[in-house]
């Protein structure tokens, strides 16, 4: 998912979209995942010569990967669509003069609890972190350098930094990762129906669609087995005074007044596979040096002064 805070910082994407022939180009890679560029300019009529300056205004905004395949008859360039949705806002987060921000990226490491079940594992972007399938190695100290970990049910929490000024009020919170199911080995069709919750307070479940290994993640390193779990979908989580919304989709109407936090209230976020009903096909949470985003747990919390103070953060 690519997330456009602003009108102005979408301008280069608006433009790459402002085509016909690339709105035709992104609806093959979408039916058929990747293509040559020969076979896509074959199939609109077109000249590679003609082909190559559109792919490039798509690839230079993160729309599309393009790679060398040298499996075929020469070097031939495949294209792979890296986006299935985008979220824009039109009016800005902070519309009120009054209102202020902070951000923080936690390490997929960094939890500070965790429950899991086999299959499991967690990697660095250099090693394996002990043994898979074993969780005794959730709890050893490399695990803070971990840029991947999966397991099949359970959970994973991390204690988000709670830096709100006195008399301010937090009106939004928002959750960006990097996230799949696990299955035993790959399988794209592997649906796992992933809860996130807040201080206890469960906001409502995704069901990721599988666990993706049909091509190798960007950033994903060379050493990591072809065999496992290669990249995930990039999620955007928001609480606001609205509800819970997931991609911009209202998932529950869980809403911040009803979390009562403040500048004094730890901030526990947890994604959990659980196993009392729904698909439990498993987590893989992607970080630095994995899939397609090499992010940890990106966080952005909105706020603004309680009514009657006038305060803001100076």
């Amino acid at each position: 998912m690519i997330y456009i805070k602003n009108l102005e910082d979408g301008v280069e994407l608006f433009k790459a979209l402002g085509s016909e022939l690339r709105v035709n180009i992104i609806r093959l890679l979408l039916k058929n995942r990747e293509m040559s560029m020969n076979e896509i300019a074959a199939s609109l009529h077109v000249t590679n010569g003609a082909l190559t300056s559109h792919i490039k205004k798509m690839e230079d905004v993160g729309l599309i990967q393009v790679r060398g395949d040298l499996t075929g008859h020469g070097n031939q360039k495949v294209c792979r669509l890296l986006q299935e949705r985008l979220l824009v806002d039109i009016v800005p987060g902070q519309q009120n003069g009054n209102s202020d921000f902070y951000e923080a990226e936690i390490p997929v490491g960094h939890y500070g609890d965790y429950s899991v079940c086999p299959t499991c594992g967690i990697a660095t972007a250099m090693k394996l972190v002990g043994e898979v399938d074993d969780p005794r190695y959730f709890a050893h100290p490399d695990r803070i350098h971990a840029g991947i970990l999966w397991f099949a049910k359970g959970y994973v929490e991390y204690m988000i930094p709670n830096v709100l000024p006195a008399a301010q009020k937090i009106d939004e919170i928002s959750f960006s990762m990097e996230i799949s199911s696990e299955a035993p080995g790959v399988n794209n069709d592997w649906p796992s129906d992933i809860s996130f919750f807040l201080n206890d307070v469960c906001l409502g479940y995704w069901t990721s669609p599988g666990d993706f290994g049909d091509v190798r993640g960007i950033f994903t390193p060379e050493w990591w087995f072809s065999s496992w779990n290669q990249y995930g979908l990039l999620k955007m989580l928001v609480v606001n005074e609205k509800g819970t919304f997931m991609d911009g989709l209202k998932i529950s109407d869980v809403t911040l007044d009803g979390l009562h936090l403040d500048y004094r209230s730890s901030i526990r976020f947890r994604m959990e596979v659980r196993e009392d009903g729904g698909r439990a096909g498993g987590l893989t949470l992607f970080g630095d040096g994995f899939g397609n985003y090499g992010q940890g747990i990106k966080v952005r919390i909105r706020y603004s002064p309680m009514e009657g103070t006038g305060l803001r953060e100076r």
